[in-house]
């Protein structure tokens, strides 16, 4: 549990500068908007042009540093970014990895030629980064993983597969985990690099997915990719303390994906039932539709609050594992059934695509499960909140 002192104050209310930020940042995305969505979903191309309008508007790296090109802001900011776009029926995966995750490792634990080099056009939004972590046999034991970077004079040579990194078709760099050695207790001592996405030694071949998302999912090989020793982030076999910096974020952006998301849905269901009738009254008067869609309501807020102080608490530099947790296990429950229960209030039309809410429905469902699946985050709150024996 988090000592009160160590606590950060929480206003129940954004300050007149966040809430300028969200009404901005709200009025761009709205002028996108889900169709926006469905058309590049359906074009199978990147969402280039609202990720450029965010760049260019300052909204791509408000918690990165001002003398980095950023917002000099936190990752509060940059959840409210991500939720505002969600709830505009335009989530970014992206965002979830570049500029939050990718952000933190290379603020927090670059070299100052590396964040020079890397975090302002991360903060514009020209640069665009994504991660590779996950392989087919490790799953969640990241210490079982087999892709390795064996040191030769000033480069590592890279050789491995990845599984299940997303936004690699529009993205300059990849951040890859790799063993590097293995400690005297047999544990993989591992690092972690930046790759560029282009070379001709890394193969990407995508995976087909039933979501619906402007950014694709692949499966990735490294046939001896030669890398600088100078793109290592960090020290050669402690990335696990690189790496762990990110997952805050990583946790917290994907709270307000969800939030964001079951936000849209909700107003959607909302609407259809004041102007849909049946039988002479609108369907939003009868409690068997307006009862579950409050309750979903309430749970979004829930989760929304929670992910706010997580995000408070990872900018004061607090202990934020905990919350940020709960915040994305909570949120990704609630984003889910906020869109389930949309689509069951829209009836048949909840499937139609001229609906726009069941091709969403997706985005959150797979929030349960990654970046770290619900039942990997109810472990840490058993072990670390509860001071249960481990169960994994």
């Amino acid at each position: 549990m988090i000592e009160a002192d160590a606590r950060p104050s929480l206003p129940l209310t954004d300050s007149d500068e966040r809430r300028l930020l969200r009404e901005s940042v709200s009025n761009l995305a709205e002028s996108f908007g889900h169709r926006y969505f469905t058309e590049v979903v359906a074009k199978n191309e990147p969402p280039a042009a609202l990720w450029e309008a965010l760049g260019e508007h300052g909204f791509m790296g408000p918690s990165i540093a001002e003398r980095y090109g950023g917002g000099g802001g936190g990752l509060t900011e940059l959840a409210i970014v991500e939720e505002e776009v969600s709830a505009a029926g335009m989530p970014l995966l992206k965002l979830l990895i570049s500029p939050a995750v990718a952000g933190a490792i290379v603020e927090g634990h670059g070299s100052e030629e590396q964040k020079m080099r890397w975090l302002p056009g991360m903060a514009a939004g020209t640069d665009r980064f994504s991660l590779a972590v996950t392989e087919p046999d490790a799953g969640s034991n990241t210490h079982k993983i087999s892709t390795r970077a064996r040191r030769k004079g000033d480069t590592y040579v890279l050789t491995g597969s990845k599984v299940y990194c997303s936004g690699l078709e529009d993205s300059n760099w990849v951040l890859v985990l790799a063993n590097t050695g293995t400690s005297d207790d047999g544990r993989s001592q591992l690092s972690l690099f930046m790759v560029e996405v282009d070379h001709p030694k890394l193969h990407r071949t995508r995976i087909p997915v039933a979501m619906r998302a402007p950014e694709h999912t692949f499966s990735v090989s490294f046939d001896d990719v030669d890398i600088p020793a100078d793109r290592l982030i960090g020290t050669e076999g402690e990335a696990m303390k690189t790496v762990f910096s990110g997952l805050n974020a990583e946790r917290i952006m994907s709270a307000a994906l969800c939030c964001g998301v079951g936000r849209y849905a909700l107003r959607k269901a909302a609407q259809y039932g004041r102007e849909r009738e049946v039988w002479g009254q609108p369907i939003g008067a009868h409690q068997g539709v307006s009862h579950p869609l409050a309750e979903c309501h309430a749970q979004l807020e829930a989760a929304r609050m929670m992910m706010m102080a997580a995000a408070a608490l990872a900018d004061a530099g607090a202990p934020a594992g905990e919350a940020a947790n709960i915040a994305k296990l909570l949120a990704a429950d609630a984003g889910t059934k906020a869109v389930d229960q949309a689509i069951q209030a829209h009836g048949g039309n909840g499937i139609a695509d001229e609906y726009g809410i069941a091709d969403l429905y997706f985005i959150v469902r797979l929030q349960r499960i990654a970046p770290v699946s619900r039942e990997m985050i109810l472990n840490y709150i058993a072990q670390h909140s509860l001071g249960l024996p481990r169960s994994y």
